[in-house]
């Protein structure tokens, strides 16, 4: 931290250039304020004094003029008429000589030759021109023109020469007011060059400067991260000028040993993972090679053992029939017993085969209306049904993506199932139902059945797995595997709703069509706009519930919402009303 200490800072050195050009540019600033108002002034008096006085002085040797020929038109015709010009002349001097005065307050000589004109201006009317104008009104205009003599001429001439003189003054004035202007106007621009000089020379400074204490150490330290950045995570990044500078090249230098031992450990992490990643990828290649000769085995297996368990079980069977009685009671318990596991092993076999067959032999995926296969399934399992005097509903069912045969054999082990296990004395009801969550078509299958504790719920997905004796429910305990198996190839999930009230309800999952998914956007969107609008109608109670527009009502009583989602039923809701998807399932 002293090393860093040392030394002015960047923005020091910035600062305390900017404080000398400031200073320099508000001394120069001041210094063009007071010659620019002085100047100012000058051009004032050059338009506001001089220039009217010289005017004024021109038009007052015109008015006294006018007053000397007024005089001498009178002294000749005697018209009372002629001395007009000259009472006009004396009020137009008077005003004149008032403002001529007031403008020269700053200039002595023009005000001592305005005194000298109004002197002799005041002498001569006195002793030529108002004389003269007495005469004439009491002796007549002879007697006048003899006063007007050479002395009088040259006496008004002496006041013509003083005006010239006064005029020669103002000019005198005026050109030194000029002369001023010019001069502070030069001290002016002289002023201005000298502060553009100043900010160019501060620019230059400051680009000199910020090169040599800014740029370069920059670059250079730029220059060291693109190293490290190319991937030399091992040179020392050193930095140079301002201690700004410094600093943060010691904090990057300190960022890159991070990253540096970061990147050791990230490389022997990998090295750890590619080994991991063979291991697993020849563990994965083993367990493929294990399945494949497992599938084929469970093939091969199941085709194999066909013939021979159909002899053994044939002539078990030939034994009892033509044996049963000839023997004693043991033997023919034996038989029994051997024609019961033969045709016992050639099910398994079977099933075995069937699930084996899930996925391998497929015929495409193709859209499948989930409506048509449950009157199949209807069709396959009517002889469970009338036996058990069961009820088989449905609500309305979607249309799909899938194959038709395994979702047929799907549907069928669970109805079979239902039915399979139903309570003693209470009639089996079975009701299949769908609805759209989050894209995909939640399929339910409910009965009222003796239902399966929720300790065992994943348990009879196993295959060849059972939770009870085969005495006391027949089977071989792989439907369920083989239900879980189709679906998981259709891309869904299988589970048992353990929140059941009666009975058993198993839920599966399919993924929905597109056109599904937008449908039920849209309606959900119109919903929302009729829930809306509902509430804008404050206070208003309808008599009647309106139907939700969109609103479907299926025949078995599921009731489609607006979203497009199926409620689902009870079994015993169903059967109430009594319909199978349009049918009416009843078995006696």
């Amino acid at each position: 931290m002293k090393a860093y200490q040392q030394g002015w800072t960047l923005r020091r050195r910035v600062a305390a250039l900017l404080g000398v050009v400031v200073v320099l540019l508000l001394g120069l600033a001041g210094a063009e304020a007071a010659v620019a108002a002085q100047n100012r002034q000058n051009i004032d008096a050059v338009l506001l004094k001089t220039g009217p006085l010289r005017v004024q002085a021109q038009e007052l040797m015109s008015v006294l003029l006018d007053q000397e020929t007024s005089v001498r038109g009178y002294a000749v015709n005697g018209d009372r008429s002629d001395l007009e010009p000259y009472r006009e002349g004396v009020q137009r001097e008077q005003s004149l000589v008032t403002s001529i005065r007031d403008l020269s307050a700053d200039y002595p000589d023009v005000r001592r030759s305005l005194d000298v004109v109004e002197q002799q201006t005041a002498q001569w009317r006195a002793q030529v021109a108002e004389p003269v104008i007495t005469t004439v009104d009491r002796d007549g205009a002879a007697a006048g023109q003899a006063l007007i003599t050479d002395a009088t001429r040259q006496q008004f001439d002496g006041i013509r020469t003083s005006v010239n003189t006064l005029q020669e003054e103002i000019l005198t004035v005026r050109q030194e007011t000029a002369d001023r202007v010019n001069e502070t106007s030069n001290t002016l621009v002289v002023l201005l060059i000298i502060a553009a000089l100043v900010v160019t020379t501060a620019g230059v400074v400051m680009l000199v400067s910020l090169d040599r204490i800014l740029i370069r150490p920059l670059a250079d330290l730029v220059g060291q991260v693109r190293e490290v950045a190319d991937g030399d995570y091992r040179h020392r990044i050193e930095g140079s000028g301002p201690p700004e500078f410094r600093r943060l090249a010691d904090d990057i230098d300190q960022m890159r040993m991070k990253i540096a031992r970061e990147l050791d450990e990230v490389r022997e992490a990998r090295e750890r993972i590619e080994w991991v990643n063979s291991q697993l990828q020849k563990q994965a290649e083993e367990l493929t090679r294990s399945n494949r000769d497992l599938e084929q085995f469970a093939y091969v297996a199941s085709h194999d053992l066909q013939e021979p368990l159909r002899k053994v079980a044939s002539f078990c069977q030939l034994l009892q029939r033509r044996y049963a009685g000839q023997l004693d009671e043991r033997a023919d318990q034996y038989i029994a017993f051997a024609v019961d596991g033969a045709q016992r092993m050639q099910r398994l076999i079977n099933d075995l085969l069937a699930f084996s067959r899930i996925g391998r032999l497929t015929t495409g995926f193709t859209e499948v209306d989930l409506n048509k296969v449950m009157g199949d399934v209807a069709g396959q399992t009517e002889a469970a049904l009338q036996y058990a005097d069961a009820d088989l509903t449905w609500g309305e069912m979607p249309t799909i993506r899938g194959e038709e045969p395994l979702l047929t054999n799907l549907l069928v082990n669970l109805v079979s199932n239902s039915v399979k296990f139903r309570r003693p004395d209470v009639p089996p009801k079975v009701h299949v139902s769908a609805r759209l969550v989050d894209g995909e078509w939640e399929i339910s299958c409910r009965d009222n059945g003796i239902g399966i504790e929720p300790e065992f719920a994943d348990k009879i997905f196993v295959i060849f797995q059972r939770l009870h004796s085969k005495d006391a429910y027949p089977g071989t305990g792989i439907g369920l595997a083989i239900v879980k198996k189709i679906v998981e190839y259709h891309g869904g999930r299988v589970w048992v709703d353990t929140d059941a009230d009666e009975g058993t309800t198993i839920r599966f999952t399919l993924p929905a069509l597109e056109a599904d998914i937008e449908a039920a956007k849209a309606a959900e969107a119109a919903a929302d706009g009729d829930a809306a609008d509902g509430d804008a109608a404050d206070g208003a109670e309808p008599a009647e519930a309106p139907v939700a527009e969109g609103t479907e009502t299926d025949p078995a009583g599921a009731g489609r919402q607006p979203d497009g989602e199926a409620r689902e039923e009870p079994p015993a809701e169903a059967d109430r009303h009594g319909t199978n998807g349009g049918m009416k399932e009843t078995v006696a």
